[in-house]
């Protein structure tokens, strides 16, 4: 069983599980698929603008027409929006968190839509497993609350982080390096890092699951008995599915509630 990672030739006689050449594989898609003049779209970059797409689809063709009665198409977005207006926007960061709900339910769907491409049949890759993506969202966030709190706190904001009032003055200089990295390095690395971990690790073990147990399946005439190997793992595999489109869900909440954290922390930097 050192054969951990899926490949698309196995030999399924001779080893249990294949490897590729280069695990990224999993992950890169440098083939252009069709190209607009001299830039080349690949597989990664036709997802990102399709995710992009398919959230304007949903506010525009939900939110369109309101209704005495709206459709249930209609509710559901309508529901959507009202969650990160309230849950998220007005109960993070207060009544002044309704200047932000655009962003936050931008990345929210954009995210929850990017993140599902994982169990879309024929797509089967989240586009938030590749760092870059995940990065470019937290690099975002970063900008728009370290703005916020220099714009309402001027130099203070800085100031009173690298030297906080509130702790004993012996610990201050400690405590001041503490947030400044914390704050100002940390934030939107480990943003970043939490939702392409997630992705990736799922991506992972759907490949492994679902692809391994239907080459046994396939393989039946070659190995025989051995293929019935193949059912545990698929089955293993519909479960991982199920539990994907939770986690799904789960880190485009965990990561727009963050955003609206952090932003609330400049918003708010008094408290």
């Amino acid at each position: 069983m050192d054969q951990l990672i899926l490949a698309t030739e196995c030999d399924v006689v001779n080893e249990v599980i294949c490897a590729p050449d280069d695990v990224k594989e999993l992950f890169e898609f440098t083939e252009v698929i069709f190209s607009i003049g001299p830039i080349g779209v690949t597989k990664t970059i036709f997802l990102f603008f399709l995710a992009a797409f398919v959230v304007v689809g949903l506010l525009y063709f939900g939110l369109r027409k309101r209704r005495m009665v709206p459709s249930k198409f209609g509710v559901v977005i309508e529901s959507l929006l009202d969650f990160v207006k309230n849950d998220i926007a007005k109960d993070i960061i207060g009544p002044e968190g309704a200047r932000y709900v655009p962003y936050l339910t931008a990345i929210f769907l954009f995210i929850l839509v990017g993140n599902l491409f994982e169990v879309t049949p024929l797509i089967n890759f989240p586009i938030t497993a590749r760092m870059a993506i995940p990065a470019f969202l937290a690099i975002v966030t970063y900008v728009i609350f370290v703005f916020v709190g220099f714009g309402r706190n001027k130099f203070r904001f800085l100031f009173d982080t690298v030297w906080p009032k509130h702790v004993p003055i012996g610990l201050r200089w400690l405590v001041g390096i503490i947030e400044l990295v914390s704050i100002f390095l940390l934030r939107p690395f480990t943003l970043a890092v939490r939702l392409f971990a997630n992705m990736v690790a799922g991506h992972l073990m759907l490949t492994l699951l679902l692809g391994s147990g239907v080459i046994f399946l396939t393989s039946f005439p070659e190995i025989g008995a051995k293929a019935l190997v193949g059912i545990p793992w698929f089955v293993l595999g519909l479960a991982i599915y199920l539990f994907e489109i939770v986690v799904s869900v789960l880190q485009a909440y965990i990561f727009t509630l963050l955003s609206a954290v952090y932003i609330q922390s400049s918003v708010h930097f008094e408290h």
